[in-house]
């Protein structure tokens, strides 16, 4: 049981490998597109200083800075000057073997945990546990209804003895 469980969520991790790497290969495909269209088209603008779509064409406000103070907090430089230095690109190889070591990685540490969790150990500890608490469980409602039936008999025999002291 525990070998065809393994061996299905193998199977779905082989699968979910197969369509990551399809994926990356459109992506791959996708970037050297774009990338030859910018070198065909020179003045094509990219990264954060590009226009998007749904913007339209409003200058942006000049910054009024009232203290000087408040340039020290500045965490970000998005927009304020232009990169003196390029984006350091991942090579895609690169990129697939990290994704895919990571995949693989997470699959292990789950194939683990499964293997760990449906240990017979483990399994026997549990349905102990779960016996126990069943029987404290019982033990406890039969404390109430005996606590209950005495209430009642209690109720009983003070009304009856009210109708006879009448």
């Amino acid at each position: 049981m525990t070998v065809a469980i393994l061996l299905l969520a193998c199977l779905v991790l082989a699968a979910a490998v197969g369509v990551l790497g399809m994926a990356l290969r459109t992506l791959g495909d996708r970037v050297r597109a774009l990338e030859a269209s910018a070198v065909r088209s020179p003045g094509l603008v990219t990264g954060a200083g590009a226009p998007s779509s749904t913007s339209e064409a409003v200058p942006a406000p000049a910054p009024t800075v009232s203290e000087p103070a408040l340039e020290e907090y500045v965490i970000t430089r998005l927009g304020s000057e232009p990169e003196s230095e390029p984006v350091p690109m991942v090579e895609p190889r690169l990129f697939a073997d990290l994704v895919l070591r990571e995949s693989v990685v997470k699959a292990a540490a789950l194939a683990y945990g499964v293997r760990r969790g449906l240990a017979p150990a483990n399994r026997n500890r549990i349905w102990f546990e779960m016996r126990r608490e069943v029987k404290r469980a019982r033990k406890e409602r039969k404390a109430e209804e005996r606590e209950a039936i005495r209430e009642w008999r209690a109720r009983q025999r003070a009304a009856v003895q009210e109708e006879s002291a009448a």
